[in-house]
Order: C-alpha cells, then sequence, then structure tokens
C-alpha cells in the first residue's frame, strides 16, 4: 500500500511539472506568433498579459520542482515503530503520508493525506508509537499502524 500511495504521488508531481512546462511552451509559441501579426497598443497589452502569465506559471514550476525535490529527497523504505519523515500512518482509518503537503486522494477505497511536518497534525503524530492517541480540533486520532 505505501509503495502505491508513494508511486501515485511522484507521478502526480511530475504530471503537474510537465503540465506546467507544456503551458509555459505554449505561451511562448502564442507570444511568438502574435508577434509575427500584429502591431500596436492591443498588441503590446496582449503581450505583457501573456508576459504575466508566464511569470506566474515559471513561479508555480518552480514551487511544484522544489516539492517534488524534497518528496523525492524523503526516505521512505525505513521502518520505526515510531513515527517519523517518512511514515504512513494509519488512524481512524485514514491514512496520512508524512512528507509534502498534497491533496487528499483516494486508492483502493482508502482515504489518504500527504501532510509535512511542519502541519500540526505531523507534529503530534511524530514520535508517537502503535496505539497512542492525540487530539486536535476536538478529533481523537488512534494510531492503528505505522509503516
Amino acid at each position: 500500500m505505501k509503495q502505491k500511495i508513494i508511486l501515485h504521488y511522484s507521478n502526480f508531481l511530475q504530471s503537474k511539472i510537465d503540465s506546467l512546462r507544456q503551458m509555459i511552451t505554449d505561451l511562448t509559441e502564442d507570444a511568438k506568433n502574435d508577434a509575427k501579426g500584429s502591431a500596436g497598443d492591443k498588441h503590446e497589452t496582449a503581450l505583457s498579459m501573456m508576459h504575466l502569465e508566464q511569470e506566474k506559471l515559471n513561479q508555480k514550476l518552480k514551487e511544484v520542482i522544489e516539492t517534488k525535490s524534497i518528496f523525492d529527497s524523503i526516505y521512505f523504505e525505513k521502518t520505526n515503530a515510531k513515527v517519523t519523515t517518512g511514515s504512513l500512518v494509519l488512524a481512524n482509518d485514514i491514512y496520512f503520508l508524512i512528507s509534502v503537503s498534497l491533496p487528499k486522494v483516494e486508492l483502493g477505497g482508502k482515504t489518504i493525506f500527504a501532510i509535512s511536518p511542519q502541519a500540526p497534525l505531523a507534529q503530534m503524530l511524530i514520535g508517537c508509537d502503535l496505539g497512542d492517541e492525540m487530539s486536535l480540533n476536538n478529533v481523537t486520532y488512534i494510531i492503528q499502524s505505522i509503516s
């Protein structure tokens, strides 16, 4: 299960990187094509808007690449009795992957949250053992498994 989750999130991040790169390439091509056939204030405004959009996409791409780099640097293979970064924790029938903050997914009928070690719940989980209980926002979490 853990390997399936890690592979899913790794593929998700790579897909996001590929998608952003394609959007930047498409925007660059549009700007080149637009530059060939237009002149005037409307043209300059359109090019400026494309440039701003390209800057936003480049910033987002940089962020996703950094997130993937952090994710890829986590050693998920280790198994500890206590929760650490890289652990997959089952608590209240919900899986928490202590790694980086990523969207919730459903795999094999199971709910998985990838949370960063800085997240309040992760901070409570790190260092805990199987069977430990902790409460956050009026929800009591009981650790059912650690892998």
